[in-house]
């Protein structure tokens, strides 16, 4: 149910997890990051690097703003590992809205869900721009949030579209995709060697879980190490491909797998050099993503028309 906050401009909505979603549909947030990666780029979208302040429990405070002429997206969410045992959800917070002109506050957003369909979104422009002509097969690796908004992406978008996933456990697997069993998509076994035309790294892991051979025809898009000391994919695969990043900024401080591998950050690329699509490649390619306040104001856009 929709509720709502006061201010001196009258009652604001305030959308929970579901409302949230209902307004950001795939397609719609896919162009809308688009329009925001190459305003970025140029100067038009104001994006501070992301405060975390630490707080008790080994729990983060983050606070993510982002100001544009039109709007202004503010993200103050937590990451509270302990969370689980408790019964809650590792990530809380909301986005507010606010006018661009004014300043007033139009419309909060559940901040997790923001972050995970923007997250997924952008997977999916990377997907667009730098992956083969077709997408038949995709492969998924991990089975928690991220992993599901991306299986849902993936839907949308390529309707009828055979997915693998990888996850710890057989089981972890099998209860995975009877969660997303209303979904339009076919189940691909994991570990069959059939080539897939997209890898995408979901976990929290912190050592490489994806390691296998680098691909011209398979673009890997790797999104959950955000830490220095974390890294989804092998060294191997970083060196011997083209490397790609949504953020050029946050990137050298947040992207585990290129920081482990000492990547020489001349030779990376940002994804708003080649929109809306890059040449076909003559390397293997790799979409490294970080996030940033931007993508928020992306998402802020496509709830609010």
């Amino acid at each position: 149910m929709e509720l709502t906050a006061t201010s001196g401009s009258g009652a604001i909505p305030w959308l929970n997890a579901v409302e949230t979603e209902a307004r950001l549909p795939f397609p719609k947030l896919v162009d809308a990051l688009q329009v925001a990666v190459l305003e970025l780029a140029a100067d038009k979208i104001r994006c501070p690097e992301r405060q975390v302040v630490p707080m008790s429990g080994g729990a983060m405070l983050l606070s993510m703003p982002a100001v544009a002429d039109d709007l202004v997206a503010h993200k103050l969410i937590t990451v509270a590992p302990q969370n689980k045992a408790l019964g809650l959800p590792t990530i809380l917070g909301q986005l507010a809205i606010l006018d661009g002109q004014s300043g007033a506050t139009r419309l909060i957003l559940d901040g997790a869900t923001v972050t995970g369909r923007r997250t997924a979104a952008m997977s999916m422009l990377g997907l667009r721009a730098l992956g083969p002509r077709t997408i038949n097969r995709a492969l998924v690796i991990g089975t928690g949030t991220q992993a599901r908004g991306h299986v849902e992406a993936l839907a949308a978008l390529y309707p009828g579209i055979q997915i693998g996933v990888r996850g710890l456990t057989k089981d972890n697997e099998d209860h995975f995709q009877r969660q997303q069993s209303h979904l339009d998509l076919a189940w691909a076994r994991p570990h069959l060697d059939n080539p897939w035309d997209v890898v995408i790294t979901c976990t929290t892991s912190s050592t490489p879980v994806y390691t296998e051979a680098a691909c011209l025809d398979c673009l890997i898009i790797a999104v959950g190490a955000f830490r220095p000391e974390a890294a989804e994919l092998s060294s191997e695969i970083i060196h011997a491909s083209e490397i790609f990043v949504d953020d050029p900024g946050g990137a050298p401080h947040e992207a585990g797998d290129l920081i482990q591998a000492n990547i020489d950050w001349t030779v990376v690329r940002a994804l708003a050099e080649i929109l809306p699509q890059a040449a076909p490649p003559t390397r293997p390619r790799v979409f490294k993503t970080v996030g940033c306040a931007a993508w928020d104001l992306a998402a802020a856009r496509v709830a609010i028309h």
